[in-house]
């Protein structure tokens, strides 16, 4: 990697990462701890991932938003509070979660799902149902279910991969973050920011502005359609390149309260691209995988990441209540 741009993203090759040295890990290692203390943001390629997979979720998304709005609300869960299923146009307001309660609602309908089994042994905890419960899964198109659990599988396996790459970055051991996340509470979701005519209310944005809420968010973003501006350093919004191939990952929330704020979970949205105003916005898509722990794990500042004067910035949190409610708040 070479010095980077902090007014823009910078690539990490992972596959040179994996099948690297020790002293070759560290040094990937070492430029990802800068990305992360300054922007939070950084593009994964060689990640290994099969192509067929990401298009196939990717094709199977494209079907299922352009049914009927009557045949999508059939995948909308009966209960409001549930992270699962269909979410129509408007229907939460990510800026919502910044304190911000008279955002408006986002320009965009959602699909989601969680985890794909659900931990022995936990069903008698609190919320169980709403960190486990099962997914809805639409009737069409028929490959839909399929498609998604394979690409969530492979997401699984990428998020391990990322964490490992994150340790070393903390001069961690390897697998320092996989008991935070044997029974973790992963979302994949499908976003679809629809072409629109309509007047817009006062400052309704495709996404408003947001940090997202777990460890890492692994995006695979509309290679064609841009709109997503990422806050700086410095304090502008930047756009990211249009990447193929290729994924965007961020810190969450809980990773930076984990780093006691050495890394950053930085702001972002999703606008309306350059000169959309001249004309409706072309639709644009994107899928997000939101690599959480465990509901039960509890956050507290790394030991190497508190600073000399010993003092935690943060009280420790319980993963799961962290962010539920932080989903409570958008919807």
């Amino acid at each position: 990697m070479k010095p980077y741009d902090k007014e823009s993203l910078a690539s990490v090759d992972l596959g040179a990462f994996l099948q690297g040295s020790a002293e070759e890990r560290q040094k990937i290692a070492d430029q990802v701890d800068e990305i992360c203390r300054s922007i939070g943001f950084l593009m994964i390629k060689n990640h290994g991932v099969e192509k067929s997979i990401c298009h196939a979720v990717w094709a199977s998304a494209e079907l299922f938003f352009k049914q009927s709005e009557d045949d999508k609300l059939k995948a909308r869960s009966e209960n409001l509070s549930c992270p699962r299923g269909y979410f129509p146009v408007e229907g939460e307001a990510l800026a919502k979660t910044r304190g911000r309660e008279a955002a408006p609602p986002d320009r965009k309908e959602t699909f989601s799902i969680g985890p794909l089994i659900s931990p022995i042994g936990h069903e008698n905890k609190d919320d169980f149902d709403f960190f486990y419960g099962s997914n809805i899964w639409p009737n069409r198109p028929k490959e839909f279910r399929a498609s998604w659990t394979a690409y969530y599988r492979a997401m699984e396996q990428l998020g391990a991969q990322i964490m490992q790459l994150l340790a070393v970055a903390l001069k961690l051991k390897d697998d320092y973050f996989v008991p935070y996340h044997s029974h973790h509470i992963s979302a994949l979701r499908a976003q679809h920011y629809p072409s629109s005519i309509n007047e817009k209310l006062a400052g309704q944005l495709r996404a408003g502005a947001h940090s997202d809420y777990g460890s890492v968010t692994i995006l695979n973003p509309d290679p064609i359609v841009g709109g997503l501006e990422v806050k700086s350093p410095s304090g502008n919004w930047i756009t990211p390149p249009k990447v193929k191939d290729a994924f965007i990952v961020n810190i969450g929330d809980l990773l930076a309260r984990w780093t006691n704020d050495r890394w950053v979970s930085t702001l972002h949205r999703v606008v309306d691209p350059e000169n959309a105003e001249l004309k409706a916005p072309p639709s644009r898509q994107s899928i997000a995988y939101f690599l959480n722990p465990n509901y039960d794990a509890k956050i507290k500042a790394i030991e190497t990441c508190v600073e000399k004067d010993r003092t935690a910035h943060y009280a420790p949190v319980s993963a799961g209540a962290y962010l539920m409610d932080k989903f409570k708040v958008s919807i």
